[in-house]
Formats: C-alpha cells, sequence, structure tokens
C-alpha cells in the first residue's frame, strides 16, 4: 500500500459538522457576570461577525460551506493522510498509525480552515478589518491569510514571548498585509495598563485576546477573529476529520483511537468531531476513543478547574463554562506557544466530564525526544504543538508492542515546524528544560476568581 493516501479535488467536504445537536447535554451558556444570565446573541454581535455568531448557536447538524470559502480551500485542500510506516518499523509495534498532515497549507497549519471562513463572513458583512490575536504565530499567519484572500485588513497581538522567539512568523503575516504588534502593546488601554504594572511582561493568550477584542469594539471598522475555543471555529476545522474518514475508508479502515494536542482545542475537535459523529449515530464500525494531548506546562484539562471564567485577562469577554487555570494565567515561556491558553473548548470540556474524551500532559522534553524520533522515521519536522499528539502515539503504540494489540491510531499532524527551529536547537544543545504548572497557582488563581464572583460554585481546597 503507498504510504500516503490522497483524494481527489472533487471529495473536498461541502458541508461543516456541527456537533451541538449530538452533545450527550446541552452546552452550557457564555454567561454575562452582571447579570448571570445567558449572553445575548446581539451583545456578541457587536465582537464577531453575525454569521460567525449565528453557527456559533446553532442546532443544524451540517452547515454548508460557501462557494466562495471552497475556492480557497483548493488551494491546498484535500490535504494527505500518511501512513507512518517507517515510524511504525522503528517502534516495532502491530499497531498501524497514519497521520493527517495540514501542514501543506500556505500558512503552514490547520487554522486558515477557520480563518478563510471568518474572513469571507466578515468581508460579506461589509467588515474592513479583523482584529486577533496569536500565540504561536500560526493562528495570526493563518488570518493575516485569510483577510489577504478577501482584500481585508488585518491586526495581530502576538503573545509577546513568541514575538521574540519566532521573528518568521511575524514576518510572514507582515508578508500578507497584517499589522504585528508584540502584546502587551501600547496600542491598548489593556496593554498598556499591564505593562505600567509589569514593564517586563511577557504576554499570554488572555492579555493578547483583551487587547485584540478592545480593538475590534472600539473601531467601528472592525470585528474580532478567534483561532480556537468557540464553536464556529472548531465546526470549520471538521473538514479535516471528514477527509480522513474518507480516506481511511478507501483502503478499509478506521481508528480504534483518535489523538490530538490541544491548546484551545480547535484541531482536535477537527479531527475527531466527524468520528465522535459516528459514534453516536451509529455509524462507527468500531468504538473508537479520543485522546486529547496538553502541556504540563499549561495543564488547563488535567489540572484546570471546570468552572465559568473569563476567555481574556481584562474580562471583556462573557464568562465560558469551562476548564480553567485562571483568566490571570501567565505560562511559562514555553516552545509550544500554541498550547499557551489558559481555558479549553467548552464544547472539549463537557465530552472530557462525561468521559467520552480522554487526556494526558506531557512536559516539553519528553514531547521533543518523541518528535525527534518521528523525524528521523517519518522525516517531517513537526511544530512542537503536534509534537505533544505524537508522544502519546508512540507510547500506545509501545503498549500495543508489549500487549500484542493490533489497533489503528488516528492523530493530527497540524503544522509544520520550519519557523520553530529555535526550539529544535534549545533541545539539541541540552537547555529545554521540563516544566510542570505548579497545582497552588491554580488554586491561588481560583481564589482569585471567587473573589471576583462569590456566586461561582468553586470547591479550591
Amino acid at each position: 500500500m503507498n504510504r500516503k493516501i490522497f483524494l481527489s479535488e472533487s471529495e473536498i467536504p461541502k458541508q461543516w459538522y456541527n456537533i451541538l445537536p449530538d452533545l450527550p447535554e446541552p452546552l452550557p451558556p457564555p454567561m454575562d457576570p452582571e447579570t448571570r444570565e445567558p449572553v445575548k446573541p446581539e451583545k456578541l454581535m457587536m465582537i464577531f461577525p453575525k454569521e460567525c455568531i449565528r453557527q456559533e448557536i446553532s442546532q443544524e447538524r451540517f452547515i454548508p460551506i460557501p462557494d466562495e470559502v471552497l475556492e480557497i480551500y483548493r488551494l491546498w485542500r484535500p490535504t494527505p493522510l500518511f501512513r507512518a510506516r517507517r515510524l511504525e518499523e522503528a517502534l516495532k509495534t502491530p499497531a498501524k498509525i497514519y497521520y493527517k498532515y495540514e501542514g501543506v497549507s500556505p500558512p503552514g497549519s490547520h487554522k486558515p480552515n477557520t480563518a478563510v471562513a471568518q474572513a469571507y463572513f466578515a468581508m460579506r458583512e461589509g467588515v474592513e478589518r479583523l482584529a486577533t490575536e496569536t500565540g504561536a504565530g500560526q493562528w495570526g499567519s493563518a488570518l493575516a491569510f485569510g483577510c489577504a484572500m478577501f482584500d481585508m485588513k488585518a491586526t495581530i497581538y502576538m503573545v509577546k514571548v513568541s514575538y521574540e522567539q519566532k521573528p518568521y512568523r511575524r514576518i510572514i503575516m507582515q508578508a500578507w498585509g497584517a499589522d504585528v504588534y508584540p502584546s502587551p502593546s501600547e496600542k491598548t488601554e489593556t496593554g498598556r495598563r499591564i505593562l505600567k504594572e509589569d514593564p517586563n511582561s511577557t504576554g499570554s493568550l488572555g492579555i493578547a485576546i483583551s487587547e485584540a477584542v478592545e480593538d475590534a469594539i472600539s473601531h467601528e471598522d472592525a470585528k474580532y477573529a478567534i483561532g480556537s475555543v468557540a464553536n464556529h471555529v472548531l465546526l470549520h476545522q471538521t473538514v479535516i476529520g471528514q477527509e480522513a474518514k474518507e480516506q481511511l475508508s478507501q483502503i478499509d479502515d478506521y481508528p480504534d483511537l483518535v489523538v490530538g494536542c490541544i491548546g484551545g482545542g480547535s484541531s482536535f475537535s477537527g479531527l475527531y468531531w466527524p468520528f465522535y459523529y459516528d459514534k453516536v449515530s451509529g455509524k462507527a464500525p468500531k468504538d473508537v476513543e479520543f485522546l486529547a494531548v496538553e502541556s504540563t506546562a499549561c495543564p488547563s484539562v488535567t489540572k484546570g478547574f471546570y468552572t465559568y471564567d473569563h476567555g481574556d485577562t481584562a474580562r471583556i469577554t462573557p464568562l465560558f463554562k469551562m476548564h480553567t487555570l485562571g483568566h490571570t494565567f501567565i505560562p511559562p515561556p514555553i516552545h509550544a506557544g500554541g498550547l499557551r491558553y489558559h481555558g479549553m473548548a467548552p464544547t472539549l470540556c463537557l465530552l472530557n466530564r462525561r468521559g467520552i474524551v480522554k487526556t494526558v500532559a506531557y512536559n516539553q522534553v519528553e514531547v521533543f525526544d518523541a518528535a525527534s524520533q518521528f523525524i528521523k522515521a517519518e522525516g517531517i519536522i513537526p511544530a512542537p504543538e503536534p509534537a505533544h499528539a505524537i508522544k502519546a502515539v508512540i507510547d500506545e503504540a509501545v503498549r500495543c508492542r508489549e500487549t500484542g494489540e493490533e489497533k489503528t491510531i488516528l492523530f493530527l499532524l497540524c503544522g509544520h515546524g520550519h519557523f520553530d527551529m529555535q526550539a529544535y536547537d534549545d533541545y539539541f544543545s541540552g537547555k529545554l528544560q521540563p516544566y510542570e504548572y505548579p497545582e497552588e497557582k491554580v488554586k491561588e488563581a481560583m481564589r482569585k476568581l471567587k473573589d471576583l464572583y462569590p456566586w461561582l460554585e468553586i470547591e479550591i481546597d
């Protein structure tokens, strides 16, 4: 069998899959902290394009992809599915390992699947500019690309530690015409306040989100675009899982285990949602399991509290029911910038609480150990984020070797590591350190959240 499985251009999915109708219970709605009532869609429309909010709360199971979006998708979609035969041989495992590779998109990751859609919906409503945040720079790159495709302007607030670690990410955004600022910045009231409190702040996604949202709501020509967490973002990513299902069907295979990294949850959700639909609709030929992998430096699900919290540091956004480390979270400067968010997609959190999605966390040294194994076997240099998924896959493949279990494992290689050479340089030179976020810091953040909103049900000690 050829190790690379392609689809034809005509087989690009024509619909996005929306998980909301198929959840085991209704998703807790975003909440207004002042009224303690669900946020009205009209209030969210001050921040997001109207169509994005419609999709955010839609109970429509399949949402048509506009022709204009499909036309741009065709620049890189469908993406290839690989059988990792050389990795299997190196591990001497009876498991079959497949990976869906999203690194072939122009920005080099899965992110343009939603960036193009959000830019299109904003353009159609007469919006001239989109503002957003970015951690590792992949989302910022994708939005800059998406806006360029529709002749729109983009303003990107890039977490300062990543801005400094990854200058080429900034340059690629600028190549597509975006304005890029290190966050916290002097461009917003939020940024100026944080810099006054801590002039050496390395930033966080929560801070960058606050800046981008403040920018959007204070300018009539702008709206905010988000790269993960939100329902409408995750459903745009389901082209990944739908393609993977079709590719596996061509070789008469189906996964026992679906694995992906999580920072906000968009790439993993894009892969596993279509397989979840098979599972709940009775269409799955076997009992597929789902495993989400995060960093021990930002263990939102494995150590975070499941409660209502703000999506940003300045508390501009509503409260969302999710696993959280606290909106005041400032992450350590690990290299997996896309995994440094304090919260997580509410849909993923709900399914984790129900035991449907399992989670595991690894430190960055063992993650790069796994990435090094993958590189030597498969040749592709993965970004630090999906390298977390690779670590989990290798662990499971080794377990299969020890037990003799024949299992089909599917994971998402959501981006390449060509702009992450500093991370690899630090790894090869022994500078990377394992880091585990202290549990006491999570509790401290929860105490602050409880002080803000005493009515929240948070049991800390």
